[in-house]
């Protein structure tokens, strides 16, 4: 078996912005797993939030030596990235050998199109609201907000450039309590349905003492299943993300326990190709929220990309993956 890692980078087709910081390309890395001839592959994207470097995923990757299997890669590799590339792989690589797609490997149905969010970038109200009319005719929006009471004027902006959507609404961390509070019954009140990871992770007992009367979802405070019991009383919903779950495999673990456990199930995506959504494709199915419109930010994507349409976005094909 013979594992191996290159960098790749897809140009956004416009700067990307969070509360975090700008952007104008995706930097990815491409994870390539060779076993008697057959190729799997798999993508990943480092998140510096979590001390991830193109440079320290690339070293996890390659400290695996000999054969790898799925199982077995649960305890090689920490929940991240590396292993989320690895594992894809993985299955890439399982389904070819087999001569059969992935969700046939899991016995599951094949994928159906599941309608997904669209982000708008963080700016000004008058910027998003320009960003909400162009894309108006999309079913769900995801807006990204910055902190402040200035998000109210965001979302009325959004609001009014697209009246008939579904909005979401991410924070990235960048609420208190008392900002919560002010603003969760103003959003309520412009149809927002669910605000991603308004506390930071560290600090979000609070919610524990608050009345959630905007449904809040866990993303940075919710890696894989062993996240869940510290989710207890504060989330009604979980982002599974592959890029923190470790890979198909714990994500479909995760997904599990967090429907049993009560929780609406939200899937998610780091900024990349059609290549890292195509297995959160077969997780997000019947999803409370999908997310998984990394390749409508691109101005280029892999060959045999992801297919979008009104009906949402579709399974991958077998000449991208599984």
């Amino acid at each position: 078996m013979k594992i191996t890692v290159t960098p790749d980078v897809f140009k956004l087709a416009q700067v990307f912005t969070i509360s975090r910081g700008s952007r104008t390309e995706a930097k990815v890395l491409t994870v390539r797993v060779e076993k008697d001839g057959v190729v799997g592959w798999g993508e990943c994207v480092p998140y510096a939030r979590y001390d991830e470097t193109m440079e320290s995923v690339t070293d996890q990757v390659m400290s695996l030596s000999g054969e790898v299997d799925r199982i077995g890669l649960l305890d090689m590799l920490p929940a991240g990235a590396a292993r989320n590339a690895v594992d894809c792989a993985l299955w890439d690589l399982e389904a070819k050998t087999a001569g059969k797609r992935v969700w046939e490997l899991l016995g599951l149905p094949a994928p159906k199109p599941e309608i997904t969010a669209y982000t708008l970038s963080l700016g000004t109200p008058e910027a998003m609201e320009k960003q909400a009319a162009e894309n108006a005719f999309r079913p769900l929006l995801k807006t990204k907000l910055g902190g402040g009471e200035e998000d109210v004027a965001r979302i009325e902006a959004v609001r009014r450039g697209a009246p008939d959507a579904r909005i979401i609404v991410d924070a990235n961390e960048g609420w208190t309590p008392e900002l919560y509070q002010t603003l969760a019954p103003v959003l309520v009140r412009l149809g927002v349905q669910m605000v991603e990871q308004p506390l930071p992770a560290g600090e979000d007992d609070a919610l524990l003492e608050l009345e959630r009367v905007l449904p809040v979802c866990a993303d940075e405070s919710c890696h894989d299943s062993g996240s869940l019991p510290h989710l207890t009383g504060k989330y009604d919903m979980a982002n599974i993300k592959l890029d923190k779950t470790g890979g198909l495999t714990e994500a479909l673990r995760l997904r599990e326990a967090a429907l049993a456990q009560g929780y609406d199930v939200m899937v998610g995506c780091m900024v990349g190709s059609s290549l890292a959504m195509a297995p959160a494709t077969i997780v997000a199915q019947g999803a409370a929220v999908t997310d998984l419109d990394g390749p409508l930010l691109l101005a280029e994507d892999r060959p045999e990309p992801l297919f979008f349409d009104e009906a949402g976005v579709h399974g991958p094909s077998a000449g991208l993956w599984g």
